[in-house]
């Protein structure tokens, strides 16, 4: 027993160096925690002064401000626009494509009626060679109507084209003007 004496004496004169040794670190970070608050609160002010003049005048955020709400309006409002543009160039192009339906209806029915009238007239004829000049007739009749309103099928269509494409031509002119004004300032 008398070596388990000496042995306890040695770890309680350990945890006692060590105790010692602890609250010395103890001590000493916090008085270097000290000694740096005290060095923030004698520089804070000077930060804070130091910041408050680098950033920009109240007049020049609210100015930038109301720059960004400008510019925000005026980007919706042009998207207003390139939407009122695209509505109008489909009802064109709706309605233009109504009239040429009609048209093309009424040249495949006036040709329908014309073959019913040829068919009617060949019942009637009396010999071969009378019916090769009406048939003749008739198909140079049908094939030059046909190209005559054709060819004036395709002149409205393209107009069809232009006009609804109107609107939507006039909004990218708009755009590049403002693109163009606005790239000398960036």
């Amino acid at each position: 027993m008398a070596g388990t004496t000496n042995v306890t004496k040695l770890t309680g004169g350990a945890k006692a160096g060590a105790t010692k040794l602890i609250g010395q670190v103890a001590r000493k970070v916090a008085e270097e925690n000290a000694a740096q608050v005290e060095k923030v609160l004698e520089t804070s002010p000077a930060q804070t002064h130091t910041a408050l003049e680098t950033t920009p005048p109240m007049d020049q955020m609210t100015q930038a401000s109301e720059n960004f709400t400008k510019g925000t309006e005026d980007a919706i409002e042009f998207g207003r626009g390139n939407v009122e543009a695209f509505t109008k160039a489909t009802q064109t192009y709706m309605a233009g494509l109504q009239d040429l339906s009609r048209q093309a209806f009424a040249l495949y029915q006036g040709m329908g009626e014309q073959a019913v009238e040829n068919a009617r007239a060949l019942t009637s004829v009396k010999s071969l060679r009378e019916a090769a000049e009406l048939n003749t007739t008739f198909l140079r009749t049908a094939v030059e109507k046909s190209v005559s309103e054709t060819a004036r099928l395709n002149e409205a269509a393209f107009k069809l084209a232009e006009q609804s494409a109107a609107p939507l031509a006039a909004r990218w002119t708009m755009a590049l003007e403002k693109m163009t004004k606005a790239a000398p300032r960036i």
